[in-house]
Order: structure tokens, then sequence, then C-alpha cells
């Protein structure tokens, strides 16, 4: 019988959702305790519990937001990247280590677009700190060529680092995080302003199409996982000021382009994702799943 002839007969798995009961993976919280003193409810509510997994963790988006979650109470923190990134920030992830001696920070190379290296990943950070329960992927590229210029390669290397390799990180953190069977565990991928509208002036079409894949990809595991106590969200970063928008100089009539474009005029600084992390890792997001949530001064209004 050929592929298509199989069609007529073809059968589907269903999704299975929660049934939100008390002893569901998705129940509500329970109460703050009421001998909390208003700083006390205050601090539990943002509070991070359980460990951290941040992919591009060694990169300054993500050395920022693993500092943001260990400030909050994160028990744990590994960053991946790739060796090279890792090596030169060694420096920075030996400051966090010593700014949280109550916490287990520490780096693991990862190719996130090699299943294995991913798979192994995951298994060096439970045999390390017991469990994982929430992930953050930062890991990207950006490809900035004409759409009629741009070759094979450069198309396919650019969906498979930010649209496959977010994929692969994500499916091996949740088999882990359901396997664990505890419930109030996250993910946050990271989609951009580009999954939202064309940037300008430069042509990005690769990175702007794995991007609107990313916002795909967050609502579709949102809807699988809720089951097992897994929210999925996204964010959606405007322009950072980082080196990846540093251009050494050389980028100055684009970083001014972008900043008029901008109802706040500026690009935004690291740091200012960081709010967010903490919000969608605790107990503040608990009720927040499938949600895209747009960091970005306004820029998209326009």
């Amino acid at each position: 019988m050929s592929d298509r002839d199989a069609l007529t007969s073809r059968e589907i798995p269903f999704m299975k959702l929660s049934d939100g009961s008390s002893s569901s993976l998705t129940a509500p919280p329970p109460p703050l305790p009421h001998y909390l003193k208003p700083e006390g409810r205050a601090m539990a509510r943002f509070a991070v519990e359980g460990n951290v997994v941040i992919t591009g963790g060694a990169g300054t988006l993500g050395l920022s937001a693993a500092r943001a979650l260990l400030e909050h109470g994160a028990t744990g923190c590994s960053l991946w990247d790739l060796e090279s990134t890792l090596r030169s920030s060694q420096a920075e992830t030996a400051s966090l280590a010593k700014d949280f001696p109550k916490s287990r920070v520490f780096g693991v190379a990862v190719d996130v677009t090699d299943a294995e290296a991913v798979a192994d990943g995951i298994y060096s950070v439970v045999q390390t700190l017991g469990s994982i329960e929430h992930l953050f992927c930062f890991a990207g590229i950006v490809g900035v060529v004409s759409a009629m210029e741009m070759t094979e390669s450069q198309w396919r290397k650019t969906l498979d680092v930010n649209s496959t390799g977010s994929f692969l990180c994500a499916q091996a953190a949740g088999k882990q995080m359901a396997k664990q069977g505890t419930g109030g565990c996250s993910i946050t991928l990271t989609a951009s302003i580009s999954a939202h509208r064309v940037n300008f002036p430069q042509p990005q079409v690769a990175y702007n199409v794995s991007k609107a894949a990313i916002v795909a990809l967050k609502s579709s595991l949102a809807a699988e996982w809720a089951v097992f106590g897994i929210r999925v969200n996204s964010i959606s970063p405007g322009y950072m000021d980082t080196i990846l928008n540093a251009g050494g100089g050389k980028l100055e009539e684009a970083r001014a382009s972008w900043a008029a474009r901008n109802p706040m005029g500026r690009m935004g600084a690291v740091g200012e994702l960081d709010g967010m992390c903490v919000l969608l890792a605790s107990r503040a997001g608990s009720y927040i799943n499938g949600a895209d949530m747009v960091i970005d001064g306004g820029a998209v209004v326009f």
C-alpha cells in the first residue's frame, strides 16, 4: 500500500487535556501561608523553585537571566552553550557560582542541534541536580542575507539552530519533567518581534521564519504538555543592546533606524528580559500557558 493509499485508513493520536482537578498536575497552587508578612508574601509570589537549564546560557542574555533566577531562589542552574563560548565566559560563570554558594551553578557543552548531545546534557543535569523544573531556550543565531542570495545551507542552519534546536531541547526536558511527575514545571522559548512583523532595514527571512516557528511551537507544546504539569510560553524580545547588535560601529545606521521606529526611542538593555523570565518560572505565572510575551518597548505597534 502506498503512502497515499494509507491515508484512507489512517488513525491519529488524540492529545489529552487535564481536568484541572485537585489531584491533577494543573491544580491551582495552594494559598500563600497566612502567617507571612507582606514582604514574605511578595517574595513567595515570585519565588523560583527547583532547578533551571538555560541554553545559550553563557551569552549575555542567558547569564543575566541566570542571575535573576538564582536571586529568586533557583536551587541549581546549568548553563548550556558551545564549548568555545563556555570557555570565554568562565569568569562570568565563576562569578555566579561565587555569588550564590547555596546553589549549584555549572556549564555543560551542548550543541542544541544534536539530539544525542541534548539527551546527554539532560542526563548530566539530572545526575548533578536530581531534577529539572525549568528550561529557558536562549540559544540562537542571526542570518542577515538577501532572500535571493541566500544559500540552502544558510537557510537550513538558521532554522536548524533556532527552531529545531529549541524543539529538541524542549522535547528532552519535557520528557524528563513528565517522568518526574511533580508538576510545577515551565519551558520558556525565545521567539522575537521578528515572528510578528518584518524587520527593517535588514533582510533576514530565515531568521524571521525560524522565530515565527517558535511561536507556533510554543502553542503546540502548551496544548500537549499542560496535562504533565508543564507550562510552555515564549518571549519575543525586540532589539537588545548586546554584542549581537553592536557591530563594532558598523551598524550605526541600522541601530538609529531601529531606535527611530520604537516609541521608546531605544533598544532594550541587558536585564530587561529578566523580570519576565522570573514571572514565567514562578508562582506568579502559574496560570500563564501558551502565551507569547512581547518585550520590545512598543516596536510592534507600528
